[in-house]
C-alpha cells in the first residue's frame, strides 16, 4: 500500500479457474478512483494484490460447474479485483454478457460509472423530469456519464469544473451551466443564483471533502445530498444536527455493490446501461489509454485530476 510508486509489473504462473470460476483475456480495464483507494489502503485488500476492478474480454477457460458463460463469449465485470492483467480470474456469476454493438473499450469504461449513475439516478434518488441538479466535477469520467443520464432522464444539469476546456466537455455532455470552481467565492450561492434563488432538490458529490459544505449549503429544505466518492479526501466527522439546521435534508453513501448484489439486478442494470451505449444514448469518452507498464502514470495523472473522460489500461 502506498503511493503510485508501489505499482509494479510482475510475471506470475498462468491462472487456473476453480469452480464456478472463468479465465478471461483481458482486453481493456477501467481506471477508478476505487483502485486508488484500494492502492492506498483506504479499502483494505489482502496483499500482495492486482489492482483493477472493472473489465472487458473474451472467456478463455472455464472451471466446474460454470453455467453463466462459455469459452469464447464476449463479457464484462465490475467489482472484482485483478484487472490490470492480461488474464484474470472472475467469478463467472459476476460476468455480464455484451451485445453485439458494443466493443471491449466501451464496456471497460462504461459499466462501473455507468452502473453507478444508473443507481444514483434510479435508485438513491429518483430523478424526475424537471428537477434541477447539481452533479460536481462534471467533466470526470463518472461526471460525463452522470450528466448525460439525468439529461436523459428530463433533469436539468448544473455541473461544476476546474477549467474553461472540462466546462465546454460538461456542456457537450449535456450541462445546462457550469461554475468554475475558481470562479465563485460561494459556490451555494453560485448554485442558487443559476435556479432562480432557490435550493435544489438533489446534489450527487463524488468529490468529497472540498466540496461537501457547499454540496449541502446548495439544498432546498428536505433536499438530498448523494455523497458517492471522495476524490479529494474523505468528509471529516461532522455533527448530524447541520441536517436538521439546513432544512431537514438527508445524506446517504451508497456503494455500487449494494445495488448490484444479486446476478439479476447485476444483469438488469448492466443490459439497460449496456443498451444505452448500443443505441449512442449515452456516449462514452476514453480520453488516455496506458500499457500495463504504465499503470503507474494512469494513477498520478487521475490523483492529480488532470483528466477528463475515462482512463483504460490495455494490457
Amino acid at each position: 500500500m502506498g503511493g503510485p510508486e508501489v505499482l509494479r509489473l510482475v510475471d506470475i504462473d498462468q491462472p487456473m479457474p476453480g469452480p464456478g470460476q472463468a479465465v478471461v483475456e483481458v482486453a481493456a480495464s477501467g481506471v477508478n478512483f476505487l483502485d486508488v483507494y484500494h492502492r492506498q489502503g483506504r479499502y483494505t485488500l489482502p496483499l500482495p494484490f492486482t489492482p483493477g476492478t472493472e473489465g472487458a474480454g473474451t472467456v478463455l477457460e472455464v472451471g466446474p460447474g460454470v453455467t453463466h458463460v462459455a469459452v469464447g463469449d464476449r463479457v464484462g465485470w465490475v467489482e472484482i479485483p485483478g484487472t490490470y492483467a492480461e488474464q484474470a480470474v472472475v467469478d463467472s456469476s459476476r460476468l455480464v454478457p455484451l451485445p453485439d454493438g458494443v466493443d471491449f473499450e466501451a464496456a471497460a469504461a462504461v459499466l462501473l460509472q455507468g452502473m453507478t449513475a444508473h443507481y444514483l439516478v434510479k435508485d438513491a434518488y429518483p430523478v424526475q423530469p424537471g428537477d434541477t441538479v447539481l452533479v460536481h466535477a462534471a467533466a470526470g469520467g463518472m461526471g460525463l456519464v452522470l450528466t448525460q443520464l439525468i439529461t436523459h432522464l428530463g433533469g436539468r444539469v448544473i455541473g461544476t469544473t476546474s477549467t474553461p476546456e472540462k466546462a465546454q466537455l460538461a456542456r457537450r455532455a449535456g450541462a445546462a451551466e457550469v461554475i468554475l470552481y475558481s470562479a465563485v467565492d460561494d459556490l451555494a450561492a453560485e448554485v442558487k443564483r443559476l435556479h432562480g434563488g432557490q435550493g435544489l432538490p438533489v446534489v450527487f458529490d463524488g468529490v468529497g471533502r472540498d466540496t461537501f459544505d457547499a454540496s449541502l449549503a446548495s439544498l432546498r429544505p428536505r433536499g438530498h445530498l448523494v455523497l458517492f466518492g471522495a476524490a479529494s479526501g474523505a468528509v471529516p466527522p461532522f455533527d448530524p444536527i447541520r441536517l436538521a439546521q439546513g432544512g431537514s435534508l438527508t445524506l446517504i453513501r451508497p456503494s455500487l455493490g449494494h445495488f448490484i448484489a444479486d446476478r439479476s439486478e447485476l444483469l438488469r442494470r448492466a443490459a439497460d446501461v449496456l443498451e444505452l451505449v448500443r443505441t449512442k444514448a449515452l456516449e462514452t469518452t476514453v480520453t488516455a489509454r496506458y500499457p500495463l507498464a504504465e499503470v503507474a502514470r494512469a494513477h498520478r495523472d487521475l490523483e492529480a485530476r488532470r483528466t477528463t473522460g475515462k482512463l483504460l489500461v490495455i494490457p
